[in-house]
């Protein structure tokens, strides 16, 4: 399958929630977006900003990296924010219940590399980097399923 990819510079941290908050409305049950790069790349701000937009009543979006699934519900259904960077093997991604919640939720994924195999075919990944300049960020977004062309054809600042 040919892949697509759009990229966005963002210049602060408030680009980068508007840009979540832009992309929110567009995802629906078994939409998995898997967010990567560095420690601190802008991975859980993303998730958090997006996440709260699509929840009915505000609350506190912490970083599941503790805890490695938090599970928000939502008109749209589940949401299912995951941190795996502290999954050593990825058969422990099965015992988290992610395998389900990949067809049934809409889910976020911090640190996909984890998954290894279990990677769903039809996600959306999404590249955080940052740049010399603080608060400063590319993010670029890659996909094949043609599911994401027009999820993400009016997806912008």
């Amino acid at each position: 399958m040919n892949r697509r990819h759009c990229l966005f510079s963002l210049s602060t941290d408030s680009q980068t929630s508007r840009l979540a908050r832009a992309l929110a409305p567009h995802l629906g049950a078994g939409d998995t977006l898997l967010l990567s790069g560095d420690v601190g790349a802008g991975k859980t701000h993303f998730a958090r900003a997006l996440i709260q937009s699509l929840i009915a009543h505000p609350e506190d979006v912490p970083s599941p990296t503790f805890t490695l699934v938090q599970v928000y519900d939502s008109p749209e259904g589940e949401i299912w924010h995951a941190d795996l960077y502290r999954v050593g093997d990825p058969s422990e991604v099965d015992e988290l219940g992610l395998i389900d919640a990949f067809e049934d939720a809409i889910c976020l994924i911090e640190w996909p590399d984890r998954l290894g195999d279990l990677r769903p075919p039809n996600a959306l990944d999404i590249m955080l980097e940052a740049t010399d300049v603080d608060a400063c960020r590319t993010l670029t977004a890659t996909w094949s399923d043609p599911k994401w062309d027009a999820k993400l054809a009016k997806w912008n600042l």
